[in-house]
């Protein structure tokens, strides 16, 4: 059997979930040679700079997918949610394992419950998405933009520079981070997460016939149902880091559901709208329609165009 070159960014959580997806590839095939390449994107170059200024999502895959296309390595282990909804050509995402979970995590110093922040308080988050839902539960707090790996922002946060900072909590339970350290999760029908936060997802390119073979042993189909709907709706509404958008899928009872939001970045406006449709791409259009129906998709316009004129 041939080796197999993994290509992975090179930060705590990339590797650590890099390796436990390899686990459970050798798993399936023990005699399987596999290797990780460790590979720095620009977006854990820049640590300075709020993600969104600096062209979102692509900042963590593109130097990977280089790789991909110049067969230095034969997969990519990507966060989805970080991976743009286009993929370029010749590239598919062979894999979606099984999901983590999928909710945002608050932790704040003395464990003080989101509703009983003093005002005036300090959130830590990096995310449009994250800070546009905050403000609209709470104007009487401050958002402050915070990067770096879940142990600097932590530390951050107990040093007392944030009284309470947002994580994904499929990162921290990766990361091995027990349930105390998380206040309280939030609610996905509440607090609606990012597209397919929680969700791995392994690119290949698109001729390598025996990996992708591979790769449906280790592969979630619900997961990657879900995905679907979600990463439809985000291309539909050509949304990006640049704008507060999130969504997520659910199978009850063999039904799909998606729940799609759009948000003005001070949280004033906020659409959501839900829907059911078994087929994930006509669900995610579905959610997308009734967005541009309700004028949402206006929030969406106006943030590019001012994007683009910066």
């Amino acid at each position: 059997m041939r080796k197999i070159i993994v290509g992975s960014r090179r930060s705590g959580l990339a590797l650590t979930q890099s390796k436990q997806f390899i686990k459970k590839l050798e798993a399936q095939f023990p005699e399987a040679e596999i290797e990780i390449k460790e590979i720095v994107t620009k977006g854990d170059r820049i640590v300075d700079v709020q993600l969104s200024k600096v062209g979102g999502k692509g900042l963590f895959v593109k130097e990977i997918e280089e790789a991909l296309r110049n067969k230095e390595i034969d997969m990519a282990i990507h966060s989805l949610k970080d991976v743009p909804s286009e993929l370029p050509e010749g590239f598919t995402i062979a894999c979606v394992p099984e999901r983590e979970d999928m909710r945002d995590a608050f932790l704040s110093n003395n464990k003080v419950l989101f509703k009983d922040l003093p005002k005036g308080s300090i959130v830590g988050t990096s995310s449009l998405r994250r800070g546009a839902q905050l403000l609209s539960m709470r104007d009487d707090i401050t958002v402050n933009w915070v990067r770096g790996n879940i142990d600097t922002r932590i530390k951050k946060m107990e040093s007392g520079e944030y009284d309470a900072i947002l994580l994904a909590a499929a990162g921290l339970k990766r990361m091995g981070w027990s349930d105390n350290v998380v206040t309280e999760y939030f609610d996905p029908e509440e607090f609606i997460p990012a597209i397919a936060q929680g969700a791995l997802g392994i690119e290949v390119r698109d001729d390598d016939h025996e990996l992708i073979e591979m790769l449906q042993t280790v592969h979630s189909t619900d997961d990657a149902t879900c995905t679907t709907a979600e990463r439809t709706f985000l291309k539909r509404m050509d949304g990006s880091c640049q704008v507060p958008i999130g969504g997520y899928a659910t199978l009850e009872d063999g039904e799909l559901y998606l729940t799609g939001l759009i948000m003005s970045e001070d949280g004033n406006e906020r659409y959501v709208v839900k829907k059911s449709h078994p087929d994930p791409v006509q669900l995610g259009n579905l959610v997308a329609d009734e967005m541009e129906k309700i004028g949402a998709k206006d929030i969406i316009d106006m943030i590019n165009e001012n994007n683009a004129g910066k």
